[in-house]
């Protein structure tokens, strides 16, 4: 079965995210952690399908580095240790 749309068309570069530009627009605070890679933690907050998570792939996938993504409404507590485990 194929992933939905919306998963399919996630930008996977911050150059590729549309909007947001005073975030990740050319010198803005993401673009320029992301070319520096210096990732800080950042809270991304907001309604559903304003962009959060894609944000978060698209940094994910412009610097390489390991991600991944935990739903509060789907996943389990059981999910959320076998995340820690591997960030150990």
């Amino acid at each position: 079965m194929p992933q939905p749309l919306a998963y399919r068309m996630r930008p996977q570069r911050i150059e590729d995210v549309i909007g947001q530009q005073h975030l990740v627009g050319p010198g803005k605070i993401i673009s320029r952690m992301v070319q520096a890679k210096m990732l800080s933690s950042m809270i991304l907050y907001g309604p559903p399908g304003t962009g959060k998570t894609s944000i978060a792939s698209a940094i994910a996938g412009s610097t390489k580095y390991a991600f991944r993504k935990l739903n509060a409404a789907t996943d389990s507590k059981k999910d959320l240790q076998i995340v820690a485990e591997e960030a150990r």
